[in-house]
């Protein structure tokens, strides 16, 4: 009998020891710059002279790796190889493929501090951030695992005199995941693992601005026993291999996360039959958020400040469940915006290499100027009370800034920035602030900071996203406690880290025996 799940702890660097593993870890992996990486495609090594270079969005002359660039003759070579694995992995028992993700999960526990490491370096994390995305990998793999387990017999359904009935499921064949740069880990090892552990190989295209964490985790499912060709690593081009592979024929489903255009161009595009295609392909997709941080009269104003602001500014806004808009109630908007102010400009923004360091760089230079121009769209439509710099000589850093006093209807209130942007909004009553939380295209994550009994019990039915939270922010979602999912365009509502998920890579399957 397995031990009840509990998510893996976050590391506690106040603690010396820690401090010191995560210093060895990032002198390790300092050690290992500019290493190159082939593909991994049938078990076997490929070298391609097409590169993507991964550089330090902290020092972007600095290259954290080199890593080979598939072609569509190299992503057709790994979808055959993918296709024959499935013959043998769909095989291969539950339990069997579950044990290869506990393995996985014991492996990365122990290298844990070595993975964050290569977080901080290729995405730009701060110590505490990089140390939640690997713990959440890690819950990730332990959690599918276990439901796998449980999934393995099916669910119970009922039988006649002289019949038997079993409901059961299978798996659904070859898989394209396609993960992003923001939970370079996470995300890119939950929607791996899930897919591999319900019995499908994969060909996995990570986000070509972090390709080395993917590449590090590739080696270590290999190291865990996953047999070739169940996990194909195709880095490259969405334009070239990505749109190939989703229109491709023998595709079953696609795992996807990234921005609200490109999820719903890859849910356009997998709608369509192709010639040799007998299945409708599934598409499981999170774009996104416009995240809504809701202050009631009578909350608690110092923790509604920090809910504000630590929910924005959290890996510099680059989460789709960070919290962009501050809806505030008219009487406490003052005081909330001034502790908010204050709170802000004490987060530290420099090099995440540095353990004091709050907010690090945003991803790269197309974030940076997307970024600084919606800052400037912000300086139009409302005020600016924090922040509002950017230095993009060195690395990209841009200040956590608060605009204030923007309208409803605002870009600011409605776009994703993706970035450390919040803008504060004023409501008349609980009413008007339901009325803005619910006023964009997105349902992701949202808050709500109330000490009224009967405004939480609306919002609980009023406030339409995936995950609603009270009295805290609206990010940091536990595998297995809060499983993590939106509506509206912010995707399928796959809930990942739940109960569900994996059903999402299964078939059922009844069969009737007469006796």
């Amino acid at each position: 009998m397995m031990l009840p799940y509990k998510h893996e702890p976050f590391t506690d660097f106040s603690k010396e020891e820690n401090y010191r593993a995560l210093r060895s870890a990032l002198e390790l992996v300092n050690s290992q710059l500019g290493k190159e990486y082939p593909l991994i495609i049938g078990g076997e090594r490929v070298v391609t002279e097409q590169k993507i270079t991964s550089y330090n969005p902290a020092n972007k002359e600095e290259v954290v790796g080199v890593v080979s660039k598939a072609s569509q003759e190299l992503a057709e070579t790994a979808m055959q190889d993918a296709l024959k694995a499935f013959e043998s992995w769909k095989e291969v028992s539950p339990a069997i493929r579950a044990n290869v993700l506990f393995r996985a999960a014991a492996i990365m526990r122990r290298r844990k501090h070595e993975f964050s490491a290569y977080l901080i370096k290729e995405a730009g994390k701060p110590w505490k951030e990089a140390d939640a995305d690997t713990a959440e990998a890690i819950d990730f793999i332990e959690y599918y695992a276990r439901q796998m387990v449980k999934l393995q017999t099916g669910v119970p359904v009922q039988s006649r005199e002289g019949e038997f009935n079993q409901f059961h499921y299978i798996p659904l064949g070859v898989g394209v995941i396609i993960s992003p740069f923001n939970f370079p880990l996470a995300i890119m090892a939950g929607t791996a693992v899930a897919a591999i552990v319900s019995g499908n190989p994969i060909l996995l295209k990570p986000a070509n601005n972090t390709p080395v964490v993917a590449a590090k985790f590739v080696e270590l499912m290999e190291e865990a026993g996953l047999p070739a060709g169940v996990l194909n690593f195709i880095p490259g081009s969405g334009a070239e291999i990505g749109d190939y592979l989703i229109d491709h024929p023998k595709t079953r489903f696609v795992s996807f996360t990234g921005s609200r255009e490109v999820g719903c161009r890859i849910y356009e595009r997998a709608a369509k039959v192709h010639p040799g295609q007998i299945w409708l392909k599934r598409v499981i997709a999170e774009m996104g958020g416009k995240d809504t941080v809701v202050v009631d009269s009578d909350a608690d104003l110092d923790l509604a400040a920090a809910s504000i602001v630590y929910s924005a500014f959290g890996f510099s806004g680059q989460k789709c469940s960070a919290g962009s808009r501050a809806v505030v109630h008219q009487d406490v908007y003052e005081e909330v915006l001034t502790k908010a102010v204050a709170l802000t400009e004490t987060l530290t923004v420099g090099n995440p290499e540095e353990a004091s360091t709050y907010m690090g760089p945003v991803i790269d230079k197309a974030a940076f100027d997307k970024i600084m121009s919606y800052i400037a769209v912000g300086k139009e439509e409302g005020r600016l009370a924090a922040g509002g710099n950017g230095d993009d000589s060195k690395g990209y850093f841009i200040e956590p800034t608060i605009i204030a006093d923007v309208a409803e209807n605002a870009r600011l209130m409605q776009e994703e920035i993706f970035g450390p942007v919040v803008a504060f909004c004023k409501a008349r009553d609980f009413d008007h602030m339901m009325e803005i939380a619910n006023n964009t295209d997105y349902g992701l994550t949202g808050a709500l900071l109330s000490n009224n009994r009967s405004h939480i019990e609306r919002a609980r039915k009023e406030f339409h996203v995936g995950n609603l939270y009270f009295n805290r922010g609206c990010t940091g979602a536990i595998v297995g406690y809060q499983p993590f999912g939106g509506f509206n365009m912010s995707g399928t509502d796959s809930k990942a880290g739940g109960p569900d998920y994996l059903l999402l890579h299964m078939q059922a399957k009844t069969t009737s025996e007469m006796f």
